[in-house]
């Protein structure tokens, strides 16, 4: 891979998922019911800032949950019935609004199986998507509800996000494959 440029620094990536923040509590009439789900694995930080930020905004804490989807992914071969595996047990979806949260939206895939496993959890008034990064070439009929940034990219480019828990530093970079 060779590096392109930085398309969000700490500062960038902060400022995006504060007024993601605030766009879930205005669609959302102040975060009622609702539930995060990380989809493991950088789209946990992610969720979990958000919670923080509505925290710090609105006084609401609202749960964060680890969605760990590997198995139901269509492009990976696997014999067994999927299981999925949440960080959390003993809760339920139903009638609550589930924000489903990743680092980047790109083809759809990941999303589709997160759908998938969050219908096996109960049935949710909603779910919506919360993304940092959207870059385009979508393969199924997905879009997020809550986009930090839109970056189209050519099928030869990689958007990378950085964040603490696994790379020591906040960032979006764009590298060429």
């Amino acid at each position: 891979m060779v590096f392109k440029y930085r398309i969000m620094d700490e500062q960038g990536v902060e400022r995006a998922l504060r007024r993601m923040s605030h766009e879930i509590i205005e669609r959302t009439g102040g975060c009622k019911d609702v539930l995060l789900m990380g989809i493991r694995r950088r789209g946990v930080p992610l969720a979990n800032t958000i919670a923080s930020n509505i925290k710090t905004f609105e006084g609401i804490d609202v749960p964060v949950y680890t969605l760990d989807i590997t198995l139901y992914r269509d492009d990976i071969a696997v014999s067994d019935e999927p299981l999925v595996h949440i960080e959390k047990e003993g809760y339920d979806v139903t009638g609550k609004r589930v924000i489903l949260v990743d680092d980047v939206l790109y083809t759809g895939r990941t999303v589709r199986a997160a759908l998938d496993a969050v219908m096996r959890m109960g049935r949710p008034s909603a779910i919506q998507l919360a993304v940092l990064i959207d870059r385009g070439h979508r393969e199924l009929p997905i879009r997020g509800d809550y986009v930090g940034k839109n970056v189209p990219t050519s099928k030869t480019e990689l958007i990378s996000v950085s964040v603490p828990e696994f790379d020591n530093e906040t960032s979006v970079c764009l590298y060429e494959k």
